[in-house]
């Protein structure tokens, strides 16, 4: 469920007072915890450290980010791939595998 209209965006005050102590165009990560801010215009050009809850995320915030949330830029769970110890061996196998020679092209 999205923020009522009437309160407009959720954006962290403590954010806003260290955007503005920064100057344009500043590329030092600005630290936070607030994943659940929305990115605004006057966040773009920064780089912001969103907190994933073990690291600090480095965020580059562009025009088509705005209206997101921090949080959305920066996961929280690690992927690791599909299939377990059977699906990493037939990928080994078929690394160490030979690749066919390509077919001559006929004339």
């Amino acid at each position: 469920m999205s923020r009522s209209s009437k309160k407009g965006p959720y954006v962290d005050l403590k954010l806003l007072k260290k955007i503005a102590a920064l100057k344009p165009g500043d590329r030092t990560a600005v630290k936070t915890w607030s994943r659940d801010s929305e990115i605004s215009p006057e966040m773009v050009g920064f780089v912001f450290g969103v907190h994933n809850g073990k690291d600090f995320i480095s965020v580059m915030v562009t025009e088509e980010m705005v209206g997101h949330r921090l949080g959305e830029f920066s996961p929280t769970r690690k992927f690791t791939r599909h299939g377990g110890k059977i699906q990493k061996e037939l990928e080994q196998k078929a690394a160490t595998a030979a690749p066919a020679p390509a077919p001559a092209a006929k004339k």
